[in-house]
Order: structure tokens, then C-alpha cells, then sequence
């Protein structure tokens, strides 16, 4: 081809180039340089599956399930989600509304999928997982971020602010309940107040629950809004197995939707990914039927982990920390940081330890840090000495 053969230039959807990277992506890249570094960035615990799952994998392959399944998710598995609901919550969700998707994150995508248009809006509460904005963007919509309050006791949020940022054009407010970074958790009564908010205005909830059972008051799991909301209402619940079984790698998840939308559910996961890997599926219906052990040993590793936090960032005058309700993040403020990603990018050459940087999650949180604490005692002991040192 010769040099003189002119091009035309590389077009594409303008959405794409307004969508921002995470940051948290950038301060893993500096760990990867720093091989003796502790990088506690991710949201993910160093527990591998559970064997009783892998196994199930296992066997679904050497059985030759390696084929094509359902585009809502094989009938077994569907019919072991809705028995973990009863389980759970004591809820009989129709089966009709349950469809097993290839992630969280793909439920996400499918719900915003069959809501948002180019210039929409969706609410977003936060701070909140990079992704879901970047979602949104992606759908050539506007992610207008409502922030939660912190305070000595805890994260609040004002109803009023989450109205107040509606207008004609918004068509859902997504919360995640409990919450990624915080932990913050509703209450049934505020989950009842928000689905009323969003019938007075015609607009749907997306409620990210995927933390459900990492709780820390004794109970089986946090509140649903499945438990407070009509079979009709405009919700979309999403679930996954990542957090809860330790299968961040396997790519499975599930979405409560009206039943109304069950074809469009299908026909949008068809299109996203064909459906999560059929062994994959079997491996998720183990999970559900023999894996609460493991559901109790995780969230005793991580009630740990958060006591080793709170112990570490006891008495230091720089570091403001919120309890901890629910999920398996500390997000704290360190005082006298104003570019906080450069500081986690410094922190990791200087102390070697990684952080997600506070600005990941929303507008208004620079100087504040998310550290993923569902890892092993002496691996977060070490991280946490290396980061009160630096300090």
C-alpha cells in the first residue's frame, strides 16, 4: 500500500470517547510494576471458589454440558435462584422473573438496555462502583450522581436530593444496597420510600444487591426490595455470584425483572453474551444448594478483616472512617490528600500497598480511599502496617 494512499479517519460513537477509564485500573498498573506490592484495589477476597463448585464444574464438562444453554439460564439453575430467595428472604418470586445472565455486570447493562436512550438520564447514588456510571455514559446517557452523607455513625442519604435530581428525561435511579464502597445498607422503610418515589414519577429502581450476604448484625441476609415491592413494579434487582461464593472469575449472575419483560430479558442476553457458560451454570446451582458453608466462612473472614481495620485506623488522626455494616470495603478519608490518585499511585512506590482512589467512585470524594479487605489475616495485616507507616 503506498504511503501517498490517503485514509479516512477512525469514526465512532462520541459516547465512547467521553467514557473516562477507571482509576482504579490505573493504580493496578503501577502495582504491576512493583511485583512486591500488596494490592488491595480490587473488590474481590483471595479465597479461592469453593472445591464443591469447582467439582460441579467438573462434572458438568466431563458430562459433556458444553453446549449451548437457555438464553434466560438452564431450568435448574433458575429453579435453585428462586429456592435461594425463599431461602433468604422467604420471598416466592415467580420463575418467570428470573433470568440467569453471564454477571452482575451484564444484568446491569440489560437493565439499562431496556430503558435508556440517548440523552437520558439515570441517578446514580454514590460513591458507587466505576462501572455503573461508565455504563450508563456508554448508552450515550447522563449519570447524575446523588451522594450519600457521611457522618461518625454511619452513610445516610436524603430522599429529597435523589427527587430533586429527577427530571423529564430520567428514566431510573440506580442504589446499590449494601454498597460498594461503603457498606452502607437500607432500611425496608427507605427501600418502601424510594419505590414510591419512583411510581410518583413514573421512573424505575435498579437495585444492586449483590452484597447481600456479607452482613455483619447477625442476620441471613440484608434487606431486598423484593420483599417490599409489587410483582409489577418498575424494578430491576441484580445479583450475582462473584461476592457471595468467591467466583469473581466464573461470570455469573441473575436479574429479578417484571415478568412483562421476560422475552426482552432473554432476547438482550442473547445478544450481550449468549448466556453464561452452560458448566458454569451447573457450578452456580452447586453453589446455591451446598455452598452456605462457605457463605458462613467467607463472612467470617471478612468480619475479621474489618476488625483488623478498624484496629489499624484506631487512634490516627488522619484517617476518618465510617463503620462498616455491610460488604467488604473500608472507605476512608485520609487528611491532607487532595489529588488522591496520585497518592495511591505514590503509596504504591513508596509503601507498596494499593488503594482504589476515592474519585473512582463519584464527584466529591477526592482524598477518600476504598481498601478491599476480605483477605487473608497476615496478608492485610502486612498491607495495613505498610499504609500506617507511610502515613
Amino acid at each position: 500500500m503506498g504511503h501517498d494512499q490517503q485514509h479516512n479517519p477512525l469514526t465512532f460513537r462520541a459516547a465512547l470517547a467521553r467514557m473516562r477509564t477507571q482509576r482504579i485500573v490505573e493504580v493496578n498498573r503501577v502495582c504491576r510494576d512493583h511485583p512486591d506490592a500488596i494490592s488491595l484495589c480490587f473488590g474481590e477476597s483471595d479465597l479461592p471458589t469453593p472445591a464443591v463448585v469447582r467439582e460441579a464444574a467438573v462434572s458438568a464438562m466431563t458430562a459433556g454440558r458444553t453446549l449451548y444453554a437457555d438464553r434466560r439460564g438452564i431450568a435448574p439453575l433458575r429453579s435453585a435462584i428462586q429456592a435461594y430467595h425463599s431461602r433468604t428472604h422467604g420471598l416466592d418470586v415467580d420463575l418467570e422473573r428470573i433470568s440467569a445472565t453471564s454477571s452482575g455486570m451484564t444484568s446491569i447493562m440489560i437493565a439499562l438496555q431496556c430503558l435508556v436512550e440517548p440523552g437520558d438520564n439515570v441517578v446514580v447514588v454514590s460513591p458507587v462502583w466505576p462501572n455503573v456510571p461508565i455504563a450508563v455514559e456508554a448508552m450515550g446517557a447522563e449519570a447524575r450522581f446523588v451522594g450519600l452523607d457521611a457522618a461518625p455513625e454511619g452513610w445516610a442519604l436524603d430522599l429529597g436530593r435523589v427527587e430533586s435530581a429527577c427530571d423529564d428525561r430520567t428514566r431510573a435511579v440506580f442504589v446499590a444496597s449494601p454498597g460498594n464502597p461503603t457498606g452502607w445498607t437500607m432500611t425496608s422503610d427507605q427501600q418502601r420510600d424510594l419505590l414510591a418515589l419512583a411510581r410518583r414519577r413514573n421512573i424505575w429502581v435498579i437495585a444492586d444487591e449483590v452484597y447481600n450476604r456479607i452482613v455483619y448484625d447477625g442476620s441471613v441476609a440484608s434487606p431486598s426490595f423484593l420483599e417490599v415491592a409489587h410483582d409489577d413494579d418498575a424494578l430491576f434487582v441484580v445479583q450475582s455470584f462473584s461476592k457471595t461464593w468467591s467466583m469473581t472469575g466464573w461470570r455469573l449472575g441473575w436479574l429479578v425483572h417484571p415478568a412483562a419483560l421476560a422475552h426482552q430479558v432473554g432476547n438482550l442476553s442473547a445478544i450481550n453474551s449468549t448466556g453464561s457458560a452452560t458448566f458454569v451454570q451447573h457450578a452456580g446451582v452447586a453453589a446455591i444448594h451446598e455452598g452456605e458453608p462457605f457463605v458462613e466462612e467467607m463472612r467470617a473472614r471478612c468480619a475479621a478483616g474489618r476488625d483488623l481495620v478498624v484496629d489499624a485506623f484506631k487512634g490516627n488522626d488522619r484517617i476518618t472512617a465510617p463503620p462498616v455494616p455491610a460488604a467488604f470495603y473500608s472507605f476512608f478519608r485520609i487528611e491532607g490528600v487532595e489529588d488522591d490518585l496520585e497518592f495511591a499511585k505514590q503509596l504504591v512506590a513508596r509503601a507498596g500497598v494499593g488503594l482504589a482512589p476515592g474519585t473512582a467512585f463519584g464527584p466529591g470524594y477526592e482524598g477518600w480511599f476504598r481498601i478491599c479487605f476480605a483477605q487473608s489475616p497476615e496478608r492485610l495485616t502486612e498491607a495495613l502496617s505498610r499504609l500506617v507507616a507511610a502515613l
